[in-house]
Formats: structure tokens, C-alpha cells, sequence
């Protein structure tokens, strides 16, 4: 081996080991899941969101890897109407006493350069687990200004029938049981 080839080949391994996976913490007052569902059959379109949710993040950016997993606060839903919270959280829907949380789990797939284009994976609602599939819609590592550690936030999408789960409610007036499920993330790399 040429003495010069030593410090190359140092070189290439310690760029290697750089693109091991990154763990990331869901930061909470950054990340809302959202929601889109019909009113009385295409009356109108009632939107929401989970104030609080929960997480990790696995990422490998070298190869666009990872994996995903985040947990959903039902009591801390908002559709910005106390009335409907109330009733959302309650035995007639998600029963927050008997399921306190929903929980997405997956797999990141696709893309190219590093940045996967959708997320595969499992949403567990009500006590049910079904596939789901959220298309990334953009996804961005940078330093923290202030915590100088790494930064990543994504935007996700996807659909779900929320009648599979077990909440029909309105489905006998009506309503269409599709829901627009959205996931703003932003997560910062462990220490």
C-alpha cells in the first residue's frame, strides 16, 4: 500500500461512519398532526389538530432510511370548537379513557440523494391497526441555531378510512368516513 493511500482510506471511513443513522426527538411544540374530515356529506370540511404528540425518528440521510414512530395525544385534540373536543374525546368517538393515544409507526422508501418520498407504515386508532402511507411532501435538515445540534422537519400526508377504526360515527347521515391526516415534524438529533 502506498503511504498515501493510508490517510485517504482514514479519510473515507471516518466519512462513512458520519452516515450512520441519526436518531431525532419528536420536538412536541413543533410537530402538530393534523386532520380533514367531512360534515354531513360534503356539507363542509371540519378541520383539526393534536396539540401534543410524541416520537422518534431514525434517519439515515447518506441512503434516505429510517424509520418513524410518533404518538398522538387524543385528549388534546382541537378542532377549535370546546364543544366538539369534548364530545371527540368522549365514549361516542375516541373514548379517551379506554384509548388515551393513536400511534404511527413506518418505514421511510423511494426517493434518491438521500431524501425518501413516502413513509410506509401502521396507524393504531381505537384499538385497531391498519396500513397507511403518507407521501413526504418536503424534508430538510439543518444546525439548530441555538442547540447546535441537528435539525430536520417534514411535512407528510396521507388518508385513512376512519370507519376501518371503528368510528362511524355519522355514517348513517351521511357523512364520508375519509380523513385527510397531515404530520408537520420537526425533530432534533439525540446528544
Amino acid at each position: 500500500m502506498k503511504p498515501t493511500a493510508l490517510p485517504c482510506l482514514l479519510l473515507l471511513a471516518a466519512g462513512l461512519a458520519q452516515a450512520a443513522p441519526t436518531t431525532y426527538d419528536i420536538d412536541p411544540t413543533h410537530t402538530y398532526p393534523s386532520f380533514e374530515a367531512d360534515h354531513m356529506g360534503g356539507l363542509s370540511v371540519w378541520r383539526g389538530k393534536l396539540n401534543h404528540s410524541t416520537g422518534r425518528i431514525v434517519y439515515d440521510k447518506a441512503d434516505g432510511t429510517g424509520k418513524v414512530d410518533v404518538e398522538m395525544d387524543l385528549a388534546s385534540i382541537d378542532f377549535g370548537l370546546d364543544a366538539l373536543n369534548a364530545w371527540a374525546r368522549g365514549e361516542q368517538f375516541f373514548d379517551v379513557a379506554k384509548h388515551p393515544s393513536a400511534r404511527y409507526t413506518g418505514r421511510f422508501e423511494g426517493g434518491s440523494g438521500g431524501v425518501p418520498v413516502r413513509v410506509v407504515g401502521e396507524l393504531t386508532l381505537n384499538g385497531q391497526t391498519r396500513p397507511v402511507t403518507l407521501a413526504i411532501r418536503q424534508l430538510k435538515c439543518m444546525p439548530h441555531p441555538v442547540f447546535k445540534r441537528e435539525l430536520c422537519g417534514a411535512d407528510a400526508s396521507g388518508s385513512f378510512n376512519r370507519d376501518e377504526f371503528g368510528l362511524a360515527a355519522g355514517k348513517d347521515w351521511g357523512f364520508k368516513m375519509d380523513v385527510q391526516l397531515r404530520i408537520q415534524v420537526e425533530a432534533i438529533a439525540k446528544e
